[in-house]
């Protein structure tokens, strides 16, 4: 197999083609079929045909939190906190974003009327994230804070402020564990009426937990990508789930991993042995699957570490011929864009 660089990962992409708004109705959006030799346009809501009865759809449970919270510092100088992971009690880690960081021990007056204390860097002594405590005089737990004072962390792409239709719409309709700053994109197209064809057809349905953190939206900087450094995220495979994909492989049917988090939590599992835990799984071309068969996914940045995972899936050449495809036919791109099917390449 060739040795891929960054390079190979970028593409042109013609800005007014990345999504600032969702669909008008979540299965209203296209889905580029790339399961067969030449691609093939359709709609979202036309999946249930793709399936068949007997496959398992596996969907990332995570809960998007309100996690960009703002305040100042004792001088007054304003800052933004974008919390990637809430610890014991009061305490959470968060990026901070502000001209000059403040010593330990300083005390952030947050909007919203609580304190933000800082306790350090994490996870270790020039970790790149920062400690917080929170408090309250209601004694607000950090996701009661979050859902008063917080923003919804929108990527860095769409170029509005948060609104009410963003609060709706980046959160999947089956979300239920709270815990992540970014959306399993490619499930923002089910709603409850697409989700019972499925069921009627026989298309069965499992669930993993990851909780997707900023580092997702992490530029490579390494033309060798061997030399990438993944962030951490936390995943849960329930027992359910596992027994799930057993009895799927054992009928033969085909495992679809709708998402890129789902395919990282999945292929954790497999690679570790662990079902539950923290990983930093890099998925590069040459990657052998052990789970998951076809792939639902929307359209991601070029040179992103999600290029090079849906192009390890699927075929380098294949995925570059699709997104070609997408451009030319006015695809709309990212977190609130189209999606497309694929299978793996064997």
């Amino acid at each position: 197999m060739r040795a891929f660089t960054l390079s190979d990962f970028d593409f042109d992409l013609p800005p007014d083609l990345v999504a600032q708004h969702p669909a008008t109705e979540r299965t209203s959006s296209r889905l580029l079929d790339g399961t067969d030799d030449a691609p093939v346009d359709r709609i979202f809501r036309d999946l249930p045909g793709l399936l068949r009865s007997g496959d398992l759809l596996v969907f990332n449970d995570t809960r998007v939190v309100k996690a960009r919270l703002f305040g100042e510092k004792p001088t007054g100088g304003k800052l933004e906190l974008l919390v990637e992971r809430v610890l014991t009690g009061q305490e959470v880690v968060a990026h901070m974003k502000v001209s000059k960081k403040p010593p330990v021990g300083t005390v952030l007056q947050m909007v919203g009327g609580f304190t933000a204390t800082l306790l350090g860097r994490w996870p270790e002594e020039d970790g790149a994230l920062f400690r917080f405590a929170f408090e309250s005089p209601a004694g607000e737990d950090p996701y009661a804070l979050m859902a008063r004072c917080g923003h919804v962390p929108l990527p860095p792409y769409i170029e509005h402020s948060d609104s009410a239709e963003d609060e709706s719409r980046y959160q999947t309709v089956f979300a239920r564990v709270p815990g992540a700053v970014a959306a399993p994109t490619a499930a923002l197209h089910f709603d409850e009426g697409l989700l019972a064809q499925l069921e009627a057809r026989g298309v069965q349905r499992a669930n993993v937990t990851l909780h997707v953190g900023a580092g997702t939206f992490q530029p490579v900087k390494t033309e060798n990508i061997a030399e990438h450094t993944m962030h951490a995220e936390r995943y849960d495979v329930p027992e359910a789930t596992q027994r799930a994909i057993a009895e799927c492989k054992a009928r033969g049917g085909r495992v679809v991993a709708v998402g890129t988090t789902t395919v990282r939590t999945l292929e954790s599992w497999a690679k570790s042995g662990e079902a539950s835990g923290d990983t930093r799984i890099f998925i590069t071309p040459g990657f052998a699957f052990a789970h998951v068969d076809l792939l639902l996914t929307n359209f991601h940045l070029p040179k992103s570490t999600l290029m090079m995972l849906v192009s390890a899936l699927a075929g380098y050449e294949r995925v570059m011929a699709l997104y070609a495809h997408a451009i030319e036919n006015r695809y709309r791109f990212f977190s609130y864009g189209d999606a497309m099917l694929l299978a793996r390449q064997d």
